[in-house]
C-alpha cells in the first residue's frame, strides 16, 4: 500500500469512508509453510508492516476469513507469522497464495500531503487551464517516483510523475487532480 503525494484522507459528515473506497486493503501475500510449528512465510505488500502485531485481526482471501495474528517476525525479505488455530505446516499450507487484508478503517493515518493509491484511482485529471486529460486508471511504482497512468477518452495513456513539478493539487472532495504538462507528455494526434 504505497503512498502518493497529496492532501489528507476524506471522510463524509457521518465519518464513513468515501463511496468507492474498498472495505479491505491488501497487506501481505501468504507464501509457504516454514518449520513445524505452523509458521507461514509472507510477502509484504504494505508500506506499514509494523502494524502487523500479535493480536491484530486479519482477513484471509476473497472470503475475508477472520484470523488473529499470534506471532510475527522478520525473515529475509518477508515475515514469518503464526495464526491462532493454525499449528502445523499442514494447517497453514492450506492458506498458500492467499492475500491477507486489513479493514480500510484500520489503516494508518498519513501525513498531510499523502494519499493511498486507491484514493487516487478514478480521479479526473485536469490541466491548470481546466482542460480534461482523462481519469487515473492506475499508479506505477518506479522507484524514483510513482507515476499516474491517465486514461483519456481517446488516444494513448498519459504518464504523469507524482512530483511537485507536474502534480500541482490533489483534491479528493472535488474528485480531481490538477497537473502541469510539458510538451511531449501527451502523444500528438495524427
Amino acid at each position: 500500500m504505497s503512498q502518493a503525494r497529496a492532501n489528507s484522507a476524506h471522510k463524509d459528515a457521518a465519518g464513513s469512508l468515501s463511496s468507492g473506497e474498498p472495505a479491505f486493503l491488501a497487506v501481505v501475500k501468504l507464501r509457504h509453510a516454514h518449520g513445524v510449528h505452523g509458521e507461514i512465510l509472507m510477502e509484504v505488500l504494505t508500506d506499514f508492516p509494523e502494524r502487523l502485531t500479535p493480536g491484530i485481526t486479519l482477513f484471509l482471501g476473497q472470503d475475508a476469513k477472520q484470523v488473529r495474528l499470534v506471532k510475527s517476525r522478520r525473515h529475509n525479505v518477508g515475515l514469518l507469522m503464526t495464526f491462532e488455530g493454525y499449528n502445523t505446516p499442514e494447517d497453514v499450507g492450506q492458506l498458500r497464495n492467499l492475500i491477507v487484508y486489513v479493514k480500510t478503517t484500520d489503516r494508518p493515518t498519513l501525513e498531510d500531503g499523502e494519499y493511498y493509491h486507491h484514493q487516487l484511482i478514478g480521479l479526473r485529471v485536469l490541466t491548470q487551464a481546466g482542460e480534461s486529460i482523462g481519469r487515473v486508471g492506475e499508479i506505477l511504482s518506479t522507484g524514483a517516483s510513482d507515476v499516474l497512468v491517465v486514461h483519456p477518452s481517446t488516444g494513448p495513456d498519459v504518464l504523469i510523475p507524482i512530483v511537485d513539478a507536474f502534480v500541482l493539487r490533489i483534491d479528493l472532495s472535488a474528485g480531481e487532480i490538477i497537473v502541469h504538462l510539458i510538451p511531449g507528455m501527451r502523444a500528438e494526434e495524427d
